[in-house]
C-alpha cells in the first residue's frame, strides 16, 4: 500500500526558499527571480504567480511601521537635522523593506502550491450581471 507524502508547510519551506514539493531544491535563482524548475524533484514553477503581493505586504506593514514609527519617533524625541535622518532612518527603512521580500515571496509561492491555487478563468460568452438599474444615472 502506497502512502502519499505529507504536504510540506509553506511557512517552513517558503521562508527558507525551498521547493514546495520536496523541500530539498532551491526556489530562487537570484535574489527574487524564481527558478523555472526544482533541481531536486523537477517541479515546474510555472504555477507560481505571486505578482506584486510581496511588495504589497512589505509596504503595508513593514514600511509603514518603520517609516512612521521609527522616523517619527526620532524626529519627535531628538529633532535632529536632515543628515541624521538620512544616515539613520534611511538605512533602517531600506533594510526593513528589502530583507523580508525574499522570505515573503517564498511563502506566497509555496502557499499557492500547498493550497493548489490556479489562475482564474472567465468562461467564453460570460456576460457580467447588471449592477445598477438601467437609467438610474438619469435622475
Amino acid at each position: 500500500m502506497t502512502t502519499q507524502p505529507q504536504p510540506l508547510s509553506p511557512m517552513k519551506t517558503g521562508v527558507r526558499g525551498l521547493c514546495p514539493r520536496c523541500g530539498q531544491g532551491h526556489l530562487f535563482e537570484g535574489f527574487m527571480k524564481l527558478k523555472l524548475k526544482c533541481e531536486a524533484c523537477g517541479l515546474d514553477n510555472g504555477f507560481a504567480d505571486p505578482a506584486t503581493g510581496t511588495a504589497f505586504f512589505v509596504n503595508c506593514f513593514t514600511f509603514i511601521l518603520v517609516a512612521v514609527v521609527v522616523s517619527a519617533w526620532i524626529e519627535i524625541a531628538m529633532s535632529p537635522s536632515l543628515w541624521v535622518h538620512i544616515l539613520v532612518s534611511l538605512p533602517i527603512v531600506l533594510m526593513a523593506c528589502v530583507l523580508p521580500l525574499r522570505p515573503l515571496k517564498g511563502w506566497l509561492v509555496n502557499s499557492q502550491f500547498f493550497y493548489k491555487t490556479r489562475r482564474g478563468k472567465i468562461p467564453s460568452g460570460y456576460a457580467a450581471p447588471e449592477t445598477a438599474t438601467p437609467g438610474a444615472d438619469k435622475v
